[in-house]
């Protein structure tokens, strides 16, 4: 899964984005508000850690376009603002969870998990194609319940692919996904990445296949 990490100190965003990728989690970072807004334009990622001391406003502006929007991704709000007013008004805005800095990395991603696992618990957070399923929030792939060893590239791969089931995946889309806006990828990373995972799942036994889509990009389908 990836994260936008909101953050105008750039080392703190850079040592979060470092733990949070020991942690599982592949991350994009943007400086302010109207960064961030294109990045999540233009890209999917399953939350926003957001800092709401901004250079270019306040977080809670950002917080609140989103939902008055309709858009549904999850958002924790990180700040020094720690008065009670400052999260009844944060929470009240939309954010899923507020946390106060300084923190320990292993809290927020405690509170990142919880915050998953109530999206999952509305969106479904197994996927399941043939006797393949796939658990979004742990990474867990497993064909006829035998785990499959994957690499956090393919996790994600797969992920995206199981999403979309009988549709084809552009490779734009899948490049987006794995490497972000800001990581550097070769030409050819992703077929890489998707030959390797097309065996590991042929060599599973898994009665779906990933075809490639020449010029296009990919899809899962059933066989």
């Amino acid at each position: 899964m990836r994260l936008l990490i909101v953050e105008d100190d750039l080392a703190l965003a850079a040592a979060l984005a470092a733990a949070v990728a020991r942690r599982g989690f592949a991350s994009d970072t943007a400086a302010g508000i109207e960064d961030a807004a294109q990045m999540i334009r233009v890209a999917q990622y399953a939350a926003v850690l957001l800092d709401l001391g901004l250079p270019d406003g306040d977080g809670i502006d950002l917080i609140q376009k989103l939902r008055g929007a309709g858009h549904p991704l999850p958002i924790i709000a990180i700040t020094a603002r720690s008065g009670l007013d400052d999260r009844v008004l944060g929470l009240n805005a939309g954010a899923d969870d507020y946390v106060v800095k300084p923190f320990e990395v292993d809290e927020l991603v405690a509170r990142l998990n919880a915050v998953l696992r109530r999206q999952g618990a509305m969106t479904g957070s197994t996927l399941v194609a043939g006797n393949l399923d796939f658990d979004t929030l742990s990474g867990d792939a497993r064909v006829d319940h035998t785990l499959l060893a994957l690499s956090a590239r393919e996790r994600q791969l797969l992920g995206l692919l199981m999403r979309r089931t009988g549709q084809v995946v552009s490779k734009q889309l899948a490049e987006d996904q794995l490497y972000g806006l800001t990581e550097p990828i070769g030409s050819n990373a992703v077929e890489v990445h998707a030959h390797r995972l097309r065996k590991k799942l042929e060599t599973a036994g898994a009665n779906v296949r990933i075809e490639t889509i020449r010029g296009v990009g990919y899809l899962l389908r059933s066989v």
